[in-house]
């Protein structure tokens, strides 16, 4: 879906560049209510693993592959406003770093993958868990269903963009169903991925899920053998003292962010080695419709990891390894800098903690469950 330079002309790439920037201007004030104590170290890390499973293509269809967006997972884990941010922050990284997607097309990209992906996905995520019954499955089935249709959402919305400013003159009614046929299929692995990472960090901290919050009993934390409410005071009888119960949620945080930082480096780093080499949805129809028939060279086709290689390192595994490993650091050096100072102006505009994502400074609420 990364849009290259030359599919769309100048005023349509100006205009969504527009967008673009109001987009995430408008994100990095919503930020500000999402990012806590939780999701703020958290937000660089999912930001790190979309970049790395973005280079996982699986393939859909004879000579086509997709790969995830990861909209619908960004804004799941860490709340639309910082998945706006997290997509933003990995096509950055992508289109100056390793020249996929083009700069004068990052406006477009943006708009596409970025927000109208989390846009849709989590409106409809929000609305599939009101009328779910509320627990840790609705989540993950709700997350499935919201990153399925995010995908052909993006593909839509693509097609409405080429209309407006295609370079070449296809008809339309063929985009659009070349796109959607291709990105519907894609779709489905877009699912699996988010409904398996979301189950998964809801299985071991439910209260780092963003979506999750308000749902349903409060987390518990197994402290001497009992469990107890994370959110109990002190001072009610039996309960563990604040700074155990902080520091076990500290170390459970910890633990879960080693562990997102590692398998994004192993995929990135290792698996990335045996994906597929197919063109992409974008691609495939580009090149049967005749859409790329004005593409141009990136900007930055020279530098040394462009095409997600590492110049001059002859052994294609460990060129591209290197390469995924140096993205990954990238995006989470990039990403952790963004959230923390969001989260820093949000401190110092005196926000307290319980302020996130509009709970209004009620604790969130999450699936019961054991630290």
């Amino acid at each position: 879906m990364h849009v290259p330079d030359g599919f769309i002309n100048v005023p349509v790439s100006v205009a969504t560049g527009a967008v673009a920037a109001t987009a995430v201007a408008v994100s990095l004030r919503g930020a500000r209510r999402e990012l806590d104590e939780r999701t703020a170290p958290l937000a660089g890390l999912v930001a790190a693993f979309v970049f790395a499973v973005q280079m996982l293509n699986f393939p859909v269809a004879a000579g086509t592959s997709g790969h995830l967006l990861g909209g619908a997972l960004a804004a799941i884990l860490v709340g639309p406003y910082t998945g706006v941010l997290c997509i933003s922050v990995v096509l950055l990284m992508q289109g100056i770093l390793f020249a996929d997607g083009g700069l004068t097309a990052l406006g477009v990209n943006i708009t596409d993958m970025a927000v109208v992906t989390t846009v849709v996905a989590y409106a409809l995520f929000r609305g599939l868990v009101r009328i779910l019954p509320r627990t840790r499955r609705s989540i993950t089935a709700a997350s499935f269903v919201a990153a399925l249709v995010s995908v052909p959402a993006a593909a839509l919305a693509f097609t409405g963009m080429y209309a407006l400013g295609g370079t070449t003159d296809i008809p339309i009614g063929r985009v659009a169903v070349a796109m959607t046929g291709v990105h519907v299929l894609i779709g489905i692995g877009e699912a699996v991925i988010t409904a398996l990472t979301v189950g998964a960090v809801i299985a071991v901290r439910p209260d780092l899920v963003y979506g999750a919050r308000g749902l349903t009993a409060p987390l518990k934390l197994r402290v001497g053998g009992e469990l107890v409410d994370a959110a109990v005071p002190a001072a009610v009888p039996g309960a563990a003292p604040v700074a155990v119960r902080s520091a076990s949620v500290s170390a459970s945080t910890r633990n879960v962010r080693i562990a997102g930082l590692v398998t994004a480096l192993v995929l990135a780093g290792f698996v990335s080695y045996y994906a597929s080499s197919s063109p992409d949805g974008l691609e495939k129809v580009a090149a049967d419709q005749g859409i790329d028939e004005k593409t141009e060279a990136h900007h930055t086709d020279g530098s040394p990891l462009a095409g997600y290689g590492v110049a001059d390192i002859s052994d294609g595994r460990l060129s591209g390894g290197l390469a995924g490993v140096i993205g990954v650091g990238a995006t989470v050096a990039v990403g952790s800098g963004v959230f923390w100072a969001v989260r820093r102006r949000r401190t110092s505009e005196g926000q307290g903690p319980g302020a996130a994502g509009g709970d209004s400074g009620r604790e969130p609420s999450v699936p019961a469950g054991n630290v």
